[in-house]
C-alpha cells in the first residue's frame, strides 16, 4: 500500500475524529491577517494501521494543518505536551468535525503535575526563538558562503595568520600548497610551498573546489622538503559557521513577512509573538495548576496583543516572565493534580475506542 499522507486524509474525511481551527483563532489573539491553522486527529485505515505504513501524523507543506494519528495524539497527552492538550480543549466555536468517540478521551484523564515542565518547556523555546530572531536582525550573514580556507590559519612567528591574508603577503596560490598530517596533533598540519610555481613536486592544494570542500586535503611530500610553517583547520568553527549560514537563509527563504516587518516596525529587536506565547502559556499552565482546567481562549486578549505589538522592552518582558514562572512553580506546588496522568486508564479507552473502529 502507498505512504498514507496529508492528501490522502484530505481525500478521505471519514478518518478525520478532529477537525478544529487552532492557533491564534482558537486563543483569540488573531488579527485580520493572521493565517488560518488547523489540527486534528485521524484514524488510520485498518490496513495501513495494521501494515507498514504508520504514520504518526501528518500535515500539509506549510505545516499550517497538522494531523495527529489517534494513538500518537493519546501518547502525546500522556506526555501533558501543551499543543495535544490546547487541541484536546478547543474551543466549541472552532470545532469543525468531532467524533463521539473521544469522549473517552476527557481532559481530567490526562491533566497531572507533568504540565508543569511541559508548559514550561514550550514558554522556553518561545524566549530562545525571540532571541534568535533578534540575533538573526542584528548579526545578518553575507549571501557570500565562506569556505574552508576562510578557517584555516597559518603559524607566524609566535602567532598565526588566516591563511587568505599569509597567502596574499606572499603572493601564492592555494594551488602551490601541501599537506601532511602532524603525528599525534589534531587539524594541525605541516605546510610546504612550491616555490617556482610550476607543479613540479605535485602537491595538491589545501582544496580542491571552494564551493564544495568540506575538509583540507592532504599531498605525498618528497623526501627532504622542509615545512615553512604549519596550518590549523579549525574544523569545529567551520561546522558551526556551515550550519548557522544554512540556518539563516533557510529562516529568510521562510520567515513570515508580516511578522518580520513588525519587528522591525516596533524596533525592539526580538519577536514580539514569541514572547507573547510565553505569557499564553504560563498563564495557562497556572490555570491548569490552580482550577485543574484547560483554558484555551484566552480572557485577556487586548493585554496578550500589546506584547504582540512590541510596547515593551525584551528585559522588562523576562523580568515579568520571570515572576510569572515563580507563580507557576507556587501553583503546581500546591496543586491536588495528580502526579501522573492515568495512563492504563488512558491505554485502556484508546483500545475500546480502536476496538470500535477496527471492529
Amino acid at each position: 500500500m502507498s505512504a498514507f499522507t496529508f492528501a490522502t486524509l484530505r481525500a478521505a474525511p471519514s478518518l478525520l475524529l478532529l477537525d478544529a481551527v487552532s492557533g491564534s483563532r482558537a486563543y483569540g489573539t488573531d488579527l485580520p491577517t493572521s493565517d488560518h491553522d488547523r489540527k486534528g486527529v485521524f484514524v488510520l485505515p485498518r490496513e495501513a494501521f495494521f501494515g507498514l505504513t504508520y504514520p504518526p501524523q501528518v500535515a500539509n507543506d506549510t505545516n499550517d494543518e497538522v494531523y495527529y494519528e489517534l494513538g500518537r495524539w493519546v501518547e502525546l497527552l500522556l506526555k501533558n505536551n501543551p499543543t495535544a492538550l490546547e487541541l484536546l480543549a478547543s474551543p466549541p466555536d472552532c470545532i469543525l468535525t468531532r467524533s463521539p468517540l473521544l469522549d473517552a478521551f476527557p481532559p481530567k484523564l490526562f491533566l497531572s503535575k507533568k504540565c508543569r515542565a511541559g508548559f514550561i518547556e514550550f514558554a522556553a523555546a518561545q524566549i530562545k526563538k525571540a532571541r534568535g530572531l533578534n540575533k538573526k536582525i542584528n548579526q545578518p550573514l553575507e549571501p557570500a558562503r565562506k569556505s574552508v580556507l576562510d578557517f584555516c590559519y597559518v603559524t607566524v612567528g609566535a602567532g598565526a595568520q588566516p591563511l587568505p591574508d599569509w597567502l596574499q603577503r606572499r603572493g601564492l596560490r592555494q594551488e602551490q600548497l601541501g599537506l601532511a598530517n602532524v603525528p599525534h596533533l589534531i587539524d594541525l598540519y605541516a605546510l610546504f610551498v612550491d616555490s617556482a610555481a610550476t607543479g613540479a613536486l605535485g602537491y595538491r592544494g589545501i582544496i580542491r573546489d571552494p564551493e564544495t570542500a568540506t575538509d583540507v586535503l592532504l599531498s605525498a611530500v618528497p623526501k627532504g622538503e622542509a615545512p615553512v610553517a604549519y596550518l590549523s583547520f579549525n574544523r569545529n568553527g567551520y561546522s558551526t559557521y556551515c550550519r548557522v549560514y544554512k540556518e539563516y537563509w533557510d529562516w529568510v527563504r521562510k520567515r513570515n513577512a508580516e511578522r518580520y516587518e513588525n519587528t522591525l516596525r516596533h524596533g525592539r529587536g526580538y519577536d514580539a509573538k514569541n514572547l507573547m506565547h510565553v505569557f499564553r502559556v504560563l498563564e495557562m499552565a497556572e490555570e491548569i495548576a490552580v482550577y485543574g482546567e484547560l483554558r484555551v481562549r484566552r480572557p485577556n486578549r487586548e493585554a496578550l496583543l500589546t506584547i504582540r505589538r512590541g510596547e515593551f522592552a525584551y528585559d522588562a518582558l523576562l523580568t515579568r516572565a520571570d515572576e510569572l514562572l515563580a507563580r507557576v512553580d507556587a501553583a503546581f506546588a500546591a496543586s491536588t493534580l495528580p502526579e501522573e496522568p492515568e495512563c492504563a486508564t488512558a491505554e485502556a479507552a484508546l483500545v475500546r475506542v480502536r476496538e470500535q473502529l477496527y471492529g
